[in-house]
């Protein structure tokens, strides 16, 4: 005789259950969106005032979109927007260019760029590589963010820079001169950065320090070239603290 097994919601019995599906998970593009929309919030004054200085250049409104989409440098902008309109030559804005951008070679350094995968995909990821990009990959909660994630964010920096470029050239007539503080929004941004940083550092005093002593000394010694010249001694320093860490030997 024949007995059919029983069946017991929807399967037969002493069959081990389907595994619960998994929760769905947060797209990339959603999560890199979240990271940077308070930085990309703060970056919106800056570039309106950015679009707005292209207007009272002289320069026409795609200037700004221009330059913020291909250019993409922040602090150079809108020191290449007087250039240009002066006539500076070539030779002086590509010296200004380096030196203002010179910094960006340490942030090299200890940029995730080993996680972004893809030939075109690192070569975007290096050309978007901003002071806000780094600050927020470098925090601790960063490290384990996927390529796709750190390219969202550095894209959609991108987008706050272009737009509010833009939009600040279209709508530059219209702010009236009395407003004022736009120049602050920058440092605002970083100091907010900064102190997350700090936070993020649980303790470790010494870094802080070793920056402070670093700008100091630059400042002392090399007035002229003082951003290029604290940076170099900040990254002599950690490599001169790594090194000697490392000699020490293990507590158990």
């Amino acid at each position: 005789m024949h007995i059919r097994p029983v069946v017991v919601d929807g399967s037969r019995h002493g069959d081990v259950p389907p595994p619960p599906p998994p929760p769905p998970q947060q797209s990339e593009a959603r999560a890199a969106f979240q990271d940077c929309a308070s930085v990309g919030l703060g970056m919106l004054p800056l570039g309106l005032a950015f679009g707005a200085l292209v207007i009272q250049s002289g320069l026409d409104w795609w200037w700004a979109g221009l330059s913020a989409a291909l250019i993409y440098g922040g602090s150079f902008e809108f020191l290449l927007i007087g250039m240009v309109a002066a006539a500076a030559p070539l030779t002086s804005i590509a010296v200004a260019a380096f030196l203002v951008q010179a910094r960006h070679v340490f942030y090299a350094l200890s940029f995730p760029l080993h996680r972004v995968r893809g030939r075109l995909a690192k070569t975007y990821s290096t050309f978007a590589l901003t002071d806000e990009a780094y600050a927020l990959t470098a925090a601790e909660q960063a490290h384990a963010w996927s390529s796709r994630r750190i390219l969202w964010l550095q894209f959609f920096m991108h987008l706050y820079w272009a737009g509010s470029a833009t939009a600040g050239a279209l709508l530059g007539s219209l702010i009236p001169d009395s407003v004022i503080g736009l120049d602050f929004a920058l440092t605002a941004l970083f100091t907010v950065l900064a102190l997350d940083a700090i936070r993020d550092l649980r303790g470790d005093l010494p870094t802080p320090v070793l920056a402070l002593a670093c700008a100091l000394a630059a400042r002392l010694l090399f007035p002229g070239q003082m951003l290029l010249t604290a940076f170099a001694f900040f990254c002599a320093g950690l490599l001169a603290r790594h090194i000697a860490t490392s000699r020490k030997p293990a507590h158990v």
